[in-house]
């Protein structure tokens, strides 16, 4: 793993809402730290709505993670674009985030508790 990154398990429930609608819940969530960047949560997509996301076309990568697949989410108010990304395959170092679901602040609540 890089020096740099920290991967922990959350102690406690997690709740992803966009605006007033649920996308998911879980006791199962994993906190990233890279650096001086926020830390950020990442949920198992078992505990997630999968009905609610559309996947995108946009794909990124990071040299530490790997490529990064993306999702909009279908709320109520219209579509969330690019709100949801997730490390499909990342790279062997970062095995724990597999087969989970991070999401931008800015378009996605995360609740601890």
């Amino acid at each position: 793993m890089a020096s740099h990154i920290t991967i922990s398990p959350i102690s406690g429930p997690v709740t992803v809402t966009a605006g007033a609608t649920r996308i998911g819940q879980s006791d199962r969530a994993l906190e990233l730290r890279e650096g001086s960047y926020p830390p950020v949560i990442y949920v198992p997509r078992d505990d997630v709505d999968m009905d609610k996301l559309e996947k995108t076309t946009r794909a990124t990568t990071c040299p530490w993670k790997g490529q990064a697949s993306y999702y909009s989410v279908k709320a109520p108010d219209g579509l969330l674009e690019n709100a949801v990304w997730s490390y499909e395959s990342p790279l062997p170092e970062m095995g724990a985030i597999a087969g989970h679901l991070a999401f931008y602040p800015d378009k996605v609540t995360v609740t601890r508790g």
